[in-house]
């Protein structure tokens, strides 16, 4: 059964500073150690929950430093990355060399209505748009997945209600899961020790 922006309404509701600006990566066939060693990042110290991560996320994007935080944990056969107030799993520039060999699945927002959502397949791009914006999209396979995504609630331009906006972020959340297999939960995000780990940013991002 395929999931739906309805079973993901939570994670604003339940994570408000962490749903401020996100980005959530699923990777397939690698441990967080090696979907770090991809992306040249180095360890840092484990974190519990979404509030620490979220934390610990903004004080080393403040730092003289500035890093970007990576929280990972593995759920099923899948790497889980989520990065407070980052897009790297979005960027296509470090994702598609990443997902050599495996499959990348990724979407951010963040605030101020800025979003993105990532399926990559050994270095190839297979589909991105904008969940806010789903008619647009780009990649070699751009509408393997249109039905599922009119059956998620993605508000496309002849669908278009004054739910749009709050439906995207949500939706973006089950269209990971229609590929990927793997349903986050509440429970996984707020209970769950991270691997934690930081790659270098190219330009200041720090506060909320």
């Amino acid at each position: 059964m395929t999931a739906t922006a309805a079973d993901y309404l939570w994670f604003e509701e339940d994570f408000p500073e962490l749903a401020n600006a996100y980005c959530v990566t699923l990777v397939q066939g690698l441990s967080p150690l090696d979907v770090l060693q991809r992306l040249d990042g180095r360890d840092e110290p484990p974190r519990t929950g979404a509030d620490e991560i979220d934390e610990a996320a903004y004080d080393l994007l403040c730092a003289d430093d500035a890093r970007q935080l990576l929280a990972m944990t593995t759920v099923g056969d899948w790497t889980l990355i989520i990065e407070p107030n980052g897009y790297l799993g979005v960027s296509e520039d470090r994702a598609l060399p990443a997902s050599a060999g495996t499959r990348w699945i990724s979407h951010f927002a963040n605030i101020n209505g800025v979003d993105a959502f990532l399926w990559a397949e050994d270095t190839t791009k297979r589909l991105s748009f904008e969940p806010l914006f789903p008619d647009s999209r780009w990649g070699t396979t751009p509408d393997d997945v249109l039905q599922p995504m009119h059956d998620i609630g993605f508000q496309f331009t002849a669908e278009t209600s004054d739910t749009a906006d709050s439906l995207a972020g949500p939706a973006a959340f089950a269209l990971a899961e229609h590929l990927t297999g793997i349903r986050l939960t509440r429970e996984l995000l707020s209970a769950t020790t991270f691997v934690c780990g930081s790659t270098k940013v190219t330009s200041m991002r720090c506060g909320k």
